[in-house]
């Protein structure tokens, strides 16, 4: 399925919650990771501002690309911020949503 661009040089971009290991499979512990290259991938909750309105998403970036002490409340720079629309069958009921995915998150200096 094809990905989207999103532009957040306007936007203010807060840690709205701190990075997590993104899981395959919660009960064997199996760790997503990145199938180009094989890095683990986590979830940060990102708190994205722009022209009035703010949105919350659940952004899946690697490992390598933030560093330690992400925390709630710090405003950071989203680089290559895109977007997915997805849909799967799970115990015979279709699910669908969007899944949001950044090469890299940096604190504001």
């Amino acid at each position: 399925m094809p990905s989207f661009k999103i532009d957040t040089s306007t936007a203010v971009v807060f840690v709205a919650t701190a990075p997590e290991p993104k899981m395959v499979n919660k009960k064997t512990g199996e760790r997503a990771v990145d199938r180009d290259t094989g890095a683990a991938l986590s979830t940060v909750g990102l708190l994205v501002s722009d022209e009035g309105e703010g949105n919350l998403y659940q952004v899946v970036v690697p490992e390598t690309g933030y560093p330690e002490g992400l925390t709630p409340g710090m405003p950071v720079r989203v680089t290559g911020l895109k977007a997915r629309d997805w849909e799967n069958t799970f115990n015979g009921e279709k699910r669908h949503g969007i899944s949001f995915r950044a090469i890299a998150i940096t604190p504001m200096a």
